[in-house]
């Protein structure tokens, strides 16, 4: 059985969990991404204005940036239900019979990883999403019979960390797609700040700036480094986080001021010691480092490359002077001029 959570506007507030309590309650809250928001605001407004439900949304990037909290905040701007779900739990047509037979009119379907949906379950998709209609059989065997069902017209919004994966029929049905990029400084501090307010935490802004420093760009991280720094300021600190605080917290937690852990550290480390530099293929560095290719490609990455530590080349991964330089080694000599070296 496919895992479904249900969500109603009027539930937001009261939702479970530690990052649920940090979400914005409304898209005005949302922290960034302002054309991704200003172009999400156009799309509702028209909608409401017409009557109609959303058009089909997908959103693509690294996890962590805000997708499933758009899609959260969207449902609320509507005044529908959402129910979520992801690509891996879906496994038969059937799976999807239930979730979408149970959408009321304009209701959103969320399915996070949509990458990871199965061929079949594609196909069963394409005509809810054109026709609002599903095929529902009514027998096995040679003597298989379908009957078309009606369903009420409703928006899937798709999530996806690796947009490529994603077929090119599955793509041309979405209306709107829209990439999220990892954030500023400035607005993860803006984003550490109002979570240090809803957890009672006193929190100058050098602390909130020092903690979105080392956020590598992403809300998520912020947030998960927030409530440890305020472990650390309650224990240590007298409660209050500033930066000496953030830094020093932050520090015993073996993240650096560029926001790289203990296994971006080791990535590096390992293409350049072990590897002399790379090029490495993605399936060895995985095995030299103990961790799934998929992971390293999907989560570590993408920072990676955004802060010209590494590069991808048609050999595998590289490391740049910049990171050479981190780790306090000279870059050899052929390694270019790309970040100074």
């Amino acid at each position: 059985m496919a895992r479904v959570e249900i969500t109603t506007p009027d539930e937001l507030p009261e939702e479970g969990g530690a990052d649920a309590a940090l979400r914005p309650s409304r898209l005005d809250e949302f922290v960034g991404q302002e054309g991704v928001k200003t172009s999400l605001q156009i799309a509702i407004d028209a909608a409401r204005g017409r009557g109609e439900s959303l058009d089909h949304i997908l959103f693509f990037g690294p996890p962590g940036l805000g997708k499933t909290t758009l899609a959260i905040l969207m449902a609320r701007e509507m005044g529908v239900q959402i129910r979520t779900t992801s690509g891996p739990v879906l496994e038969k047509p059937g799976d999807l019979v239930g979730l979408l037979t149970g959408l009321g009119k304009g209701d959103i379907l969320f399915i996070d990883e949509i990458h990871r949906l199965r061929p079949v379950l594609e196909e069963f998709l394409y005509p809810a999403m054109e026709d609002f209609r599903i095929d529902v059989r009514i027998a096995d065997g040679p003597n298989a019979q379908t009957i078309p069902m009606a369903i009420e017209p409703f928006t899937l919004v798709g999530a996806t960390t690796r947009f490529g994966q994603l077929t090119p029929p599955m793509r041309a049905r979405f209306g709107i797609v829209e990439r999220l990029n990892f954030y500023r400084p400035d607005e993860l501090a803006t984003i550490v700040a109002r979570s240090a307010t809803i957890l009672n935490v006193p929190t100058d802004p050098e602390g909130a700036l020092e903690v979105a420093r080392r956020s590598r760009g992403t809300p998520r991280i912020a947030n998960r480094l927030l409530r440890r720094v305020r472990d650390y300021a309650q224990v240590r600190a007298g409660g209050v986080i500033t930066a000496a605080v953030a830094a020093e917290a932050l520090a015993r937690l073996n993240v650096d001021e560029f926001g790289l852990d203990d296994m971006d550290a080791r990535i590096l480390v390992t293409i350049i010691e072990k590897f002399g530099g790379g090029p490495v293929g993605l399936q060895t560095l995985g095995a030299a480092v103990s961790e799934d290719p998929g992971t390293l490609e999907e989560v570590y990455e993408p920072y990676l490359l955004q802060q010209g530590f590494l590069e991808r080349t048609p050999r595998g991964r590289v490391a740049t002077a910049h990171a050479y330089r981190r780790f306090g080694m000279q870059p050899p000599a052929n390694q270019g001029t790309l970040f100074g070296g």
